[in-house]
């Protein structure tokens, strides 16, 4: 016989906080975005190899103006900076970056929680660098434009600034709950110990 832990679900009775309600938005927006970005980016490469390698075809055998598809590149370069960037906070918030646990798994627990700690502080400072380069960067340039879609190029470096900011927020968040959990690292150094 299945037994239900009434305790694991919350009671449909109790409304869920709105700090949890908004928290849970803003970490799955990024998410909504990165998709979003990568199917942008799927669509501009067939996009631009429908272009170049059948509409080119066309007009010439018509004897037509020829297509402009300089725009793509642009596009893809665009849509995946941001890709990149936000996927690279996404990573860090869902903890699947690589790690590798060769000594780690092996110190006490207290030890390991501080190493933990240590590094996701090191991770927000990453984030914070590069969300302030990327801001000084993006306002150095944006009184240039793209060649064909005539974008500022303040776009483009706004993508470090709004992945370091995420990359930030995410690596001091971690960094807290590291401080609060009994054992951060208890599924990572089983598994690099060998175990489930």
């Amino acid at each position: 016989m299945i037994v239900d832990d009434i305790s694991a679900s919350p009671s449909p009775s109790v409304p869920a906080s709105w700090p949890r309600r908004i928290r849970d938005v803003l970490a799955l927006l990024p998410k909504i975005i990165v998709t979003a970005l990568l199917a942008l980016a799927i669509t501009d490469m067939l996009a631009g190899v429908f272009l170049r390698y059948v509409m080119v075809e066309i007009t010439d055998f018509l004897d037509l103006d020829p297509v402009n598809f300089f725009w793509v590149e642009e596009v893809g370069e665009l849509s995946l900076t941001w890709l990149t960037m936000i996927g690279a906070a996404v990573g860090i918030a869902d903890r699947i970056h690589f790690t590798l646990h060769v000594l780690t798994h092996h110190l006490p627990t207290r030890l390991q929680r501080a190493i933990y700690v240590i590094n996701h502080l090191l991770i927000a400072a990453f984030g914070a660098l590069a969300g302030w380069y990327g801001t000084r960067l993006a306002i150095t340039n944006s009184t240039l434009t793209s060649p064909a879609l005539q974008i500022h190029l303040a776009w483009v470096y706004a993508a470090v600034s709004t992945g370091g900011a995420l990359i930030f927020i995410y690596g001091v968040g971690l960094a807290l709950a590291g401080l609060e959990d009994a054992e951060p690292n208890e599924d990572s150094a089983a598994i690099a110990a060998g175990g489930e």
